[in-house]
Protein backbone atom coordinates (compact mmCIF):
# COMPACT_ATOMS: atom_id res chain seq x y z
CA UNK A 1 0.00 0.00 0.00
CA UNK A 2 1.31 3.63 -1.16
CA UNK A 3 0.22 6.24 0.95
CA UNK A 4 -0.95 9.35 -1.33
CA UNK A 5 1.37 12.64 -0.38
CA UNK A 6 -0.31 16.11 -0.64
CA UNK A 7 1.18 19.18 0.71
CA UNK A 8 -0.42 20.63 3.45
CA UNK A 9 -1.62 23.67 1.05
CA UNK A 10 -3.37 20.89 -1.04
CA UNK A 11 -5.36 19.94 1.93
CA UNK A 12 -8.53 21.57 1.54
CA UNK A 13 -9.12 20.12 -1.86
CA UNK A 14 -9.40 17.03 -0.81
CA UNK A 15 -12.35 17.63 1.40
CA UNK A 16 -15.15 15.31 1.18
CA UNK A 17 -13.05 12.70 -0.35
CA UNK A 18 -12.32 9.23 0.30
CA UNK A 19 -8.52 8.91 0.67
CA UNK A 20 -8.31 5.08 0.34
CA UNK A 21 -7.65 2.22 2.72
CA UNK A 22 -4.78 0.55 4.72
CA UNK A 23 -3.13 -2.39 4.19
CA UNK A 24 -4.27 -5.38 6.43
CA UNK A 25 -3.21 -5.73 9.73
CA UNK A 26 -3.25 -9.10 11.42
CA UNK A 27 -4.86 -8.84 15.01
CA UNK A 28 -2.78 -11.13 17.36
CA UNK A 29 -3.41 -12.52 20.99
CA UNK A 30 0.19 -11.34 21.33
CA UNK A 31 -0.55 -7.86 20.67
CA UNK A 32 -3.77 -7.85 22.37
CA UNK A 33 -2.30 -8.96 25.82
CA UNK A 34 1.07 -6.14 25.70
CA UNK A 35 -2.40 -3.86 24.76
CA UNK A 36 -4.09 -5.18 28.23
CA UNK A 37 -0.56 -4.78 30.53
CA UNK A 38 -0.30 -1.32 28.93
CA UNK A 39 -3.36 -0.04 29.44
CA UNK A 40 -4.37 -2.31 32.68
CA UNK A 41 -7.26 -3.77 30.91
CA UNK A 42 -7.04 -7.64 31.57
CA UNK A 43 -10.60 -8.28 31.11
CA UNK A 44 -10.64 -11.82 30.46
CA UNK A 45 -12.66 -11.76 26.61
CA UNK A 46 -9.41 -10.00 25.85
CA UNK A 47 -7.00 -12.08 27.56
CA UNK A 48 -8.33 -15.47 28.64
CA UNK A 49 -8.72 -17.38 25.16
CA UNK A 50 -9.82 -21.14 26.69
CA UNK A 51 -12.49 -19.19 28.71
CA UNK A 52 -13.16 -16.87 26.10
CA UNK A 53 -13.86 -20.51 23.75
CA UNK A 54 -16.07 -21.49 26.86
CA UNK A 55 -17.96 -18.53 27.86
CA UNK A 56 -17.88 -15.73 25.16
CA UNK A 57 -20.68 -15.49 22.54
CA UNK A 58 -17.59 -15.01 19.98
CA UNK A 59 -15.84 -18.28 20.79
CA UNK A 60 -12.80 -16.56 21.10
CA UNK A 61 -10.69 -13.89 22.58
CA UNK A 62 -11.37 -10.41 20.74
CA UNK A 63 -9.44 -7.09 21.09
CA UNK A 64 -10.23 -4.21 22.98
CA UNK A 65 -12.04 -1.51 21.15
CA UNK A 66 -9.10 0.93 22.08
CA UNK A 67 -6.70 -1.37 20.75
CA UNK A 68 -8.39 -1.33 17.09
CA UNK A 69 -8.56 2.46 17.49
CA UNK A 70 -4.77 2.96 18.80
CA UNK A 71 -3.95 1.62 15.33
CA UNK A 72 -4.74 4.30 13.56
CA UNK A 73 -1.18 6.48 13.93
CA UNK A 74 -0.01 3.23 12.04
CA UNK A 75 -2.24 2.75 9.68
CA UNK A 76 -3.25 6.79 8.41
CA UNK A 77 0.22 6.95 7.53
CA UNK A 78 -0.30 3.85 4.41
CA UNK A 79 -3.37 6.06 3.39
CA UNK A 80 -2.03 9.61 3.35
CA UNK A 81 1.40 11.66 3.96
CA UNK A 82 1.16 15.39 4.54
CA UNK A 83 4.29 17.51 3.39
CA UNK A 84 4.96 20.80 4.07
CA UNK A 85 4.62 21.06 7.93
CA UNK A 86 6.79 21.31 10.50
CA UNK A 87 4.27 19.41 13.66
CA UNK A 88 1.46 17.31 13.05
CA UNK A 89 -1.38 16.98 16.53
CA UNK A 90 -3.79 14.50 16.64
CA UNK A 91 -6.11 16.91 18.24
CA UNK A 92 -8.60 14.65 19.03
CA UNK A 93 -11.87 12.46 18.65
CA UNK A 94 -15.47 14.11 17.76
CA UNK A 95 -16.90 10.79 17.85
CA UNK A 96 -16.04 7.35 18.63
CA UNK A 97 -18.22 4.08 18.13
CA UNK A 98 -17.29 0.76 18.55
CA UNK A 99 -19.47 -0.85 16.37
CA UNK A 100 -18.60 -4.99 15.75
CA UNK A 101 -15.70 -6.96 18.05
CA UNK A 102 -12.39 -7.77 16.19
CA UNK A 103 -11.52 -11.70 16.51
CA UNK A 104 -8.25 -13.03 17.14
CA UNK A 105 -6.60 -14.17 13.91
CA UNK A 106 -8.38 -11.47 11.94
CA UNK A 107 -7.46 -9.10 9.80
CA UNK A 108 -8.57 -5.16 9.93
CA UNK A 109 -7.43 -1.96 7.83
CA UNK A 110 -8.65 1.70 7.89
CA UNK A 111 -10.51 3.17 5.45
CA UNK A 112 -10.17 7.17 5.67
CA UNK A 113 -12.42 10.00 3.98
CA UNK A 114 -11.24 13.83 4.51
CA UNK A 115 -14.34 14.61 6.13
CA UNK A 116 -13.51 18.56 6.30
CA UNK A 117 -10.15 20.98 6.56
CA UNK A 118 -10.13 24.77 7.84
CA UNK A 119 -7.62 27.04 8.27
CA UNK A 120 -6.09 27.65 11.74
CA UNK A 121 -3.49 29.84 13.08
CA UNK A 122 -0.57 28.43 11.31
CA UNK A 123 -1.60 25.50 9.15
CA UNK A 124 -4.72 23.27 8.53
CA UNK A 125 -7.04 21.48 10.84
CA UNK A 126 -8.50 18.54 9.05
CA UNK A 127 -11.50 16.11 10.20
CA UNK A 128 -11.03 12.57 9.12
CA UNK A 129 -13.64 10.00 9.09
CA UNK A 130 -12.25 6.56 9.96
CA UNK A 131 -13.49 3.21 9.32
CA UNK A 132 -11.92 0.31 10.65
CA UNK A 133 -13.25 -2.70 8.56
CA UNK A 134 -12.36 -6.30 9.50
CA UNK A 135 -11.90 -8.76 7.15
CA UNK A 136 -15.04 -10.51 5.62
CA UNK A 137 -17.37 -9.03 7.80
CA UNK A 138 -19.75 -6.69 6.59
CA UNK A 139 -19.91 -4.34 9.67
CA UNK A 140 -16.82 -2.03 10.37
CA UNK A 141 -15.57 -2.37 14.10
CA UNK A 142 -14.85 0.97 14.91
CA UNK A 143 -16.27 4.43 13.46
CA UNK A 144 -14.27 7.39 14.27
CA UNK A 145 -14.05 10.93 13.98
CA UNK A 146 -10.43 12.42 14.61
CA UNK A 147 -9.02 16.16 14.16
CA UNK A 148 -5.46 16.28 13.38
CA UNK A 149 -3.54 19.78 12.86
CA UNK A 150 -0.62 20.30 10.55
CA UNK A 151 1.59 23.48 11.25
CA UNK A 152 3.32 25.07 8.73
Amino acid sequence: MTARVVDVTALPGLAGEELGASGWHSVSQDEIDRFADATHDRQWIHVDPERAARESPFRCTIAHGYYTLSLAPYLIPQILSVTGTRLVVNYGLNSVRFTSPVRVGRRLRLRATMQAVVPIKGGMEATLALAFEVEGELRPACLAEAVYRYYV
